[in-house]
């Protein structure tokens, strides 16, 4: 197909064909083309491996180089005079890059290494460009863009895929799909990612983007459905620790994942089934009423700080988090808001009153603050539930009804 800009396209092509000709001069000089071997696994079969140079730090060591060439120059003379290239400026090319800046890093030196990959090397061919160039303008002119942030999960196993909300799911990593766009993913990915259990699920963010449209704050969206599953289902779950970006299904951006959610808690790995699924989407749609309740998000804060600390911390975190969360006498309220059975009641709040007084907290403690905070979440109004379990204290009320065991 005849190119949409074909001015664009010339400038574009003489940039990619003179970097290939800049670059071959530098293997030529003793530059080092770094390689990966790629593992593709077969079920009932051996494991197959393509090797695969690694382009990309290939050139971007040399970006500083290429960006000083005039076909760079007059390549993004032409790129800003297209103002649906305002995107592809606001990339993560740094932090307060220039426009062209920015524009260099995520579209010229973006479509040199799809060319490069494309050709095994910088041997030229014009049909890869082509359809590097192709991509590029679908990309470019295209009336809405396809967002996708994938990390890998540790700690858990799924079944089947379970969406958390429209546009955020977790799902099974497909064989070779970071590794298409990243042969170098394997080095940024958890160890046994892919090859164990509780190993071989990611985290998957999608979204349409209008014109103009900036992409998500993917970091703060996969940590904050990390933390709604570890409500849901106390897995020691982790995602991470970089996620992985396209944009129209080219490489966008690697990205660290934030600590809290790249952290790993010790516990034994869990199975995510659909109906747990359900409920940490409910419980991620509800983790914003702690925007609004201060004393919320610091209960919210403290036991998922407590995931990753020892005695005598973790118990200092857990009290500390049922305090913010459920008031002076939060003993007596955790214990009527948890248990049915008078049983397990004593012995829930005789575990709580010990660690009130200061003891270290017990299992059935530690799991409590956990189970407290679906239900204050799921309930949407904390302070309306701490009057009513008063009420039901002082035999005023009937005692507000657990309406899901976690």
């Amino acid at each position: 197909m005849a190119p949409r800009s074909p001015h664009l396209h010339h400038a574009l092509r003489a940039f990619v064909l003179g970097a290939f000709a800049f670059l071959l001069r530098e293997l030529d000089e003793g530059g080092d083309l770094p390689a990966a071997f790629v593992e593709h696994e077969h079920r009932g079969g051996p494991a197959l491996y393509e090797y695969r140079p690694l382009v990309r730090p290939f050139v971007e060591e040399r970006a500083e180089r290429l960006r000083g060439r005039d076909d760079a120059t007059l390549a993004l003379e032409e790129l800003c005079r297209e103002p649906a290239a305002g995107i592809f400026a606001r990339a993560h090319a740094g932090a307060r890059p220039s426009e062209d800046e920015a524009l260099f890093r995520t579209v010229l030196l973006g479509l040199l290494v799809s060319t490069a990959e494309a050709c095994g090397g910088f041997d030229w061919d014009d049909a890869a460009f082509d359809r590097a160039y192709a991509e590029l303008e679908r990309s470019l002119f295209g009336e809405r863009r396809a967002y996708v942030a994938v990390a890998p999960l540790v700690g858990l196993s799924a079944g089947t895929q379970v969406r958390l909300a429209p546009g955020l799911r977790v799902r099974a990593v497909a064989d070779g799909e970071l590794a298409r766009h990243w042969p170098e993913a394997s080095s940024m990915l958890p160890p046994g990612f892919g090859h164990e259990a509780d190993r071989y699920c990611v985290l998957e963010l999608r979204a349409g983007l209008g014109p103009g449209e900036d992409p998500p704050d993917a970091p703060a969206e996969l940590a904050d459905a990390v933390s709604a599953v570890r409500l849901a289902t106390a897995a020691p779950l982790a995602a991470g620790p970089v996620l992985f970006e396209t944009l129209d299904g080219r490489p966008f951006g690697i990205r660290p994942v934030l600590p809290i959610a790249a952290t790993q808690p010790p516990g034994e790995p869990t199975r995510l089934d659909v109906f747990r699924g359900g409920l940490a989407g409910e419980l991620l749609a509800r983790l914003a009423c702690a925007d609004a309740d201060t004393p919320l998000a610091e209960a919210l804060d403290r036991w998922e700080l407590s995931l990753f600390q020892h005695d005598p911390f973790r118990s200092e975190q857990v009290r500390s988090s049922l305090a913010a969360l459920l008031g002076d006498t939060w003993p007596l309220r955790a214990t009527v808001l948890l248990e049915d059975d008078p049983q397990a009641r004593r012995a829930l709040h005789d575990d709580l009153s010990s660690l009130a007084a200061g003891g270290a907290a017990s299992p059935a403690a530690v799991d409590a603050v956990r189970r407290a905070l679906v239900e204050v979440l799921r309930r949407a109004d904390r302070r309306s539930l701490v009057h009513e379990l008063d009420g039901a204290l002082l035999g005023l009320a009937e005692r507000p009804r657990v309406r899901l065991a976690v």
